[in-house]
Formats: structure tokens, sequence, C-alpha cells
């Protein structure tokens, strides 16, 4: 991938790789390069300011990789930072660049999926007190109820490889049960984290069959083919060599294990010192 110009794919662990999972299979040609911050992970429970430092960081290393797309495939730095990012950090780096995230296109459309205008988000902590989801799906749908629920435990079982087991039957029924509650017209679940695909055998257990689930990985996809299709001055830019790169600030023989789960597919990961990384403009 030597002089690529591939498509960046950022998460704070391994959900994003649901998401890139779901774009490679509609836009198979690209050259991406993933990079999972699991040595910070999770980011759900930590402040605005520390999320925003962190994804920044990271936006600038694929910007020095030669990516002039950087996706967060990332609920919680979608919902703390990239705002900031697009408006601010931006046009001082590379107004040419760009930065989007997953909110966005899932919020332009999850209100078709519901019958009764009742949309419930289960989402970690900190997509919950950003009020993300709540704001933009107002714009789009504004005659749509929407409720949250925060699950704070789902992305440690998730990432623990205990999506399965008991632990996870009693955090997902709780969690379940207590967005029901909110709201008993609710029709839609929108799973607002890319790691919870994992827990979607067990959410279906607790959740009543009227109740459409959604995933955001084919969502974004779709997203994005529109997107490069109206932006054609950005999409000449994007090598095609079909490469795939994947970066972990972890332990990689660790990410490639549990990669697995999320990409649907084995990979070689690299370990990323971000110590060692200078992230001036």
């Amino acid at each position: 991938m030597q002089h690529a110009q591939p498509i960046g794919v950022f998460d704070s662990g391994y959900g994003g790789l649901t998401v890139l999972k779901e774009i490679v299979e509609k836009l198979p040609a690209y050259d991406y390069i993933y990079m999972g911050d699991n040595a910070r992970a999770p980011y759900g429970n930590r402040s605005f300011e520390t999320v925003y430092h962190y994804t920044l960081q990271c936006v600038k290393w694929f910007f020095q990789q030669g990516c002039p797309l950087v996706i967060l495939a990332c609920n919680t730095a979608s919902a703390k930072a990239l705002r900031t990012i697009q408006q601010n950090d931006l046009p001082k780096i590379d107004p040419n660049k760009r930065v989007l995230g997953v909110i966005r296109p899932t919020t332009e459309i999850i209100g078709t999926f519901s019958e009764c205008k009742s949309v419930g988000i289960l989402a970690t902590n900190g997509t919950v007190q950003s009020q993300s989801y709540v704001i933009e799906i107002k714009k789009f749908f504004p005659g749509v109820n929407v409720s949250q629920e925060a699950c704070p435990m789902w992305v440690p079982l998730v990432e623990n490889n205990e999506q399965l087991g008991h632990g996870a039957d009693f955090f997902v029924k709780k969690n379940i049960r207590e967005l029901l509650a909110k709201d008993p017209m609710m029709d839609t679940v929108l799973l607002a984290c890319t790691h919870y695909p994992l827990l979607k055998k067990k959410i279906e257990e607790y959740m009543p069959v009227d109740v459409k689930i959604v995933s955001q990985g084919e969502i974004v996809a779709n997203s994005l083919v529109d997107y490069l299709k109206r932006h054609t001055e950005l999409e000449q830019q994007l090598s095609i060599n079909g490469g795939r790169l994947f970066y972990t600030t972890d332990s990689p023989a660790d990410f490639d294990k549990h990669a697995v789960a999320f990409f649907g597919r084995e990979v070689q990961s690299k370990h990323l010192d971000l110590e060692d990384f200078h992230t001036a403009p």
C-alpha cells in the first residue's frame, strides 16, 4: 500500500470492525486502514475532553498515513469529538480532508423503521450523555419520540468474549427492560454502539418479537457509497488496490484473536505506539 490513499476507519476497540466489514462488502476495491485504540478503550465512560483528545490524535495519525477520508466507526467518538474536529481542526490541518461519523447517516434513516414513531437507543454512557441521537433524530424526524438507555457493561462483556455467557443475560435483560419501560409504544431499537451486534442473539431473546432491532454497519456502508458518488473530487483521490491494514495500540495477538468475531475473517494487525507519534499539524 505504498503511495496509497486509503480510507481510514477508527474505533476505540474492535467494534468498528463490524462497520468495516459492511463497508468492504459494499466497496471492496478500495484500500483501507483500520486502527483500534484498544490500549485506551473503552471510550464510553471517558470525559468529552479526553475522547476529543484521543480521537484527534488518531485522526492526525490516519492523515499521516495518507488517508484523505477517515470514518469514526465509534459512536462515542462521533458523539463527543466529530463536530469539533470538523469545525475547528480540519480547516487548520487540511480543509480538503474529511472526517465522517456513524451518527448522522443512522439518524437520517432510523425514523423510517418505526411505524409507531417511537425509537429506542441502546448506547454507551458517553453517547447517551451527549444527547446526539435525540438531537439529530429530531432534526430529520421531529414527530418521532426517542428514548435512551445507557449500557455500560455491554462493551466489556463483548471485549472479554462473554457475549454468550450468563453474565450477559443479566445485563442485557436489565437494560432492555429499563429501555422499554420508558415508552410502551416503542417498535424500533437502535444498537448505537458498534460492539452491540455481537450481543444480538441475547438482545433478541429479551426483546419483544414485534420490536425491530437495527444495527449500524449496513446503514453506514450504504451512506458511504452515496457520499462517494456525490463527492467525486474525494473519491478520485482514493487508491484502489484492495489493500487492508490493521493496527492496534495494544497487543496484536489479542487484537487478532478477538477481531475474527467482529470482522468475520482472520486479520493480522500491527502494534501502534501513539506515544511515539507527534500530533502537530
